[in-house]
């Protein structure tokens, strides 16, 4: 189970033999608000695919390569980079990619004190939101 200050989920992940496919399925938990499991089942009147994640060694090429085929990502405000780089200063955190490729390429960073994960998300793909 998974929890937040507002909301929970369950969740079971299912992998392949070799680990590198993997599923997690998700059903909503009890919480003070809403959860988004809750809100996308609700709206799609039942379970479905909320997202896909995709996993890189090379994140900056990655996501590079994928802009050139045409796929569109959200755009992360400036105020973000100015925040990170004041909160990994903080840490004592030292990423091994540039910090303005990060940023010119919208690129979000998670961390806390076991390391960092990379990340973007593309704009919504259709046009109910999910």
């Amino acid at each position: 189970d998974i929890y937040t200050e507002f909301s929970a989920l369950k969740s079971i992940v299912m992998a392949s033999p070799n680990d590198v496919v993997k599923m997690p399925i998700n059903e909503p938990a009890k919480g003070k608000k809403q959860s988004q499991i809750e809100e996308y089942v609700d709206f799609y009147s039942g379970a479905g695919v909320q997202h896909i994640a995709l996993r890189t060694d090379n994140i900056i090429n990655a996501i590079t390569n994928l802009r050139a085929r045409g796929v569109e990502f959200i755009k992360v405000p400036s105020t973000y980079y100015d925040d990170i780089k004041l909160r990994l200063k903080k840490q004592g955190l030292v990423l091994n990619e540039d910090l303005e490729t990060l940023q010119s390429l919208d690129i979000l960073i998670d961390f806390d004190e076991n390391g960092y994960l990379l990340q973007l998300f593309t704009k919504h793909l259709m046009d109910r939101p999910t």
